[in-house]
């Protein structure tokens, strides 16, 4: 036993070793630094949102006890992401896109909120992709579900991770490592309250992607508020689901206007996916989706049919 457990302390030890170079210390806030991630050896960086209160002199602290001055690529604040860059010789961390994380796993989290790295050790509690599926009383949306409240995400459609580890202050905009060192994602404490949440390496990669090419997320817009409502007997066993979303209001000139969306219809798919609460509808609603026509199947007097709208882009 004593072995076994000698080598998975080695194994940690060599996971924070071989991550540190690749975190950096984020001064973007009066109080305590924040971290974050060498996205590439172009100087890229990526952080929280949260921990960016200015735009104008950022600074990074890099291994080595060297500071050099970050300029802001671009933030969004639905996913708590923000982009950074430096003129300065940076190494990327090792990111992984697998999903292959369960909960159980054993995980860490880095930090540089000084000049050396910091690790706390955990494991997955839970995968959050099942805290949408809501039944109906919640996830009610007024207008079209803009202005996202702490602990709504509206990222790109993905899994959030959970974890027991215990994010020091300074930690969030760091990483999320597995135990053969590999960055599984970007630790965030500004999503929800009590918890401790990671957005997984896909949905960073979305967003940065994003916002080096436009220096903004965009988002699809359909114009419509709904609440969830239970499918009659019938419709829930054509429809093969429970639940769907009953259109309470249109807005003027919008698309689902445009595309014959009726206050009272239900929504319960688009683009062949399942929708069953407002959270699922927005994620899908995501940038690829900007501009193009997509099917929208409903429900109108107990009859399951298909509209086609065309999506635009949320301001």
């Amino acid at each position: 036993m004593a072995d076994v457990l000698q080598s998975l302390s080695d194994a940690l030890a060599g996971a924070v070793e071989a991550t540190g170079p690749g975190i950096v210390r984020v001064d973007g806030r009066r109080r305590f630094p924040g971290s974050g991630i060498v996205w590439s050896s172009d100087g890229i960086i990526v952080t929280a949102h949260h921990i960016i209160e200015r735009n104008e002199n950022i600074s990074v602290g890099l291994p080595g006890e060297v500071s050099a001055p970050a300029t802001l690529v671009g933030r969004d604040p639905n996913t708590d992401l923000a982009v950074l860059r430096v003129q300065a010789d940076v190494t990327p961390a090792q990111w992984s896109d697998e999903d292959d994380l369960k909960v159980g796993h054993l995980v860490l989290a880095l930090g540089r909120p000084g000049e050396s790295v910091q690790a706390t050790l955990g494991v997955v509690s839970a995968i959050h992709g099942e805290h949408r599926h809501q039944g109906p009383g919640h996830g009610h949306s007024h207008g079209h579900g803009r202005g996202r409240g702490r602990g709504r995400w509206d990222g790109p459609a993905g899994d959030l991770i959970q974890t027991d580890v215990v994010m020091y202050p300074g930690f969030s905009g760091g990483p999320l490592v597995d135990t053969a060192g590999f960055v599984r994602g970007l630790n965030t404490s500004a999503l929800s309250r009590g918890s401790s949440l990671t957005i997984p390496t896909t949905s960073v990669r979305k967003v940065v992607e994003a916002l080096l090419s436009h220096g903004k997320v965009q988002r699809g817009y359909l114009g419509i508020g709904a609440q969830p409502v239970r499918l009659a007997a019938g419709v829930s066993e054509a429809a093969g689901q429970e639940i769907g979303l009953m259109v309470a209001s249109v807005e003027e000139d919008s698309p689902a206007e445009k595309g014959g969306l009726l206050q009272g219809d239900i929504v319960i798919g688009l683009d062949g996916e399942s929708v069953q609460v407002i959270d699922e509808l927005l994620m899908m609603l995501d940038s690829d989706k900007v501009g193009q026509d997509v099917t929208v199947r409903i429900v109108r007097g107990g009859q399951i049919q298909d509209l086609t709208v065309t999506v635009s882009e949320r301001n």
